[in-house]
């Protein structure tokens, strides 16, 4: 579980209602709650704007695009200075034993973008064919993340916008009674609250959820492309010492001097 994801979208809606709420010259008003508060404004916003995503993508994307909130929650699976780690062991493993002995190391290997790149190095595949296929792994999982990323993306457009569409609704028809004054005030808060309920929906749940998910997207690119290169490296019978400095290359500072200290200080 990410915390600080978890922890930003229940703190940011505490907030939220303790603005509802909280009265500075009267203290706690629970009552003030209730205007916030529209059936008709809920349908037409969140309503609209989930058909509306519904019907701009198929049934299983729409599906999935609300599966991808809880790989939001998640922490990310990489850890890109253990896939060099890794790399650095196999470099090692390659130049005492030769590439076959990485298929029997390949078998405890869990990441298996990088036990593929083994794989296809020990059945001898030319280096420019492991890249190509490698890369295009690549480039169709970052599709299949996008469409969750866009699926977020748009949704979060869609809300201001519906919460516009209820806000134009309920000003047409609030502009048809005015012959009684006394209902223009009560009529102009019901015709805000869809705007309200359409940011709410963009900036509480959506960019979040939208920016968390390009996250962990770049987190895994990153490591997939760190992968490639040194598998390359590995088949290209590199020293170990280069490949770890070539591979570290990809990392901070900060991260590199962590990998050093977990990899023996080396």
């Amino acid at each position: 579980m990410d915390i600080a994801t978890l922890i930003g979208l229940v703190a940011s809606f505490a907030l939220m209602i303790f603005g509802i709420v909280y009265d500075s010259s009267e203290g706690i008003l629970i009552g003030n709650i209730q205007a916030f508060i529209d059936i008709p404004s809920v349908l037409i916003t969140f309503g609209g704007s989930f058909l509306a995503s519904m019907a701009a993508n198929s049934m299983a994307d729409y599906i999935n695009g609300f599966k991808s909130f809880g790989l939001a929650l998640k922490l990310p699976k990489t850890n890109t200075q253990k896939v060099i780690m890794d790399i650095i062991e196999l470099s090692n493993v390659a130049r005492k034993e030769g590439l076959l002995a990485l298929e029997e190391t390949a078998n405890n290997i869990d990441n298996e973008f990088l036990k593929k790149g083994l794989l296809l190095v020990v059945d001898g595949t030319e280096p420019d064919l492991v890249r190509s296929i490698m890369e295009t792994e690549l480039i169709n999982a970052e599709a299949r993340h996008k469409k969750c990323i866009n699926f977020w993306s748009d949704l979060g457009a869609a809300g201001p916008a519906w919460g516009m569409i209820g806000t134009l609704i309920g000003l047409v028809n609030m502009l048809g009674s005015l012959e009684d004054v006394s209902t223009v005030g009560p009529s102009m808060a019901v015709a805000l609250i869809t705007t309200f309920y359409g940011s709410v929906l963009a900036n509480w749940i959506c960019t979040p959820i939208s920016s968390k998910l390009k996250v962990n997207n770049d987190i895994e690119m990153h490591a997939m492309e760190i992968t490639i290169e040194g598998i390359l490296s590995i088949q290209a019978g590199e020293n170990p010492r280069v490949i770890e400095e070539k591979l570290k290359s990809f990392l901070s500072p900060k991260e590199r001097a962590a990998t050093s200290s977990e990899n023996g200080g080396e």
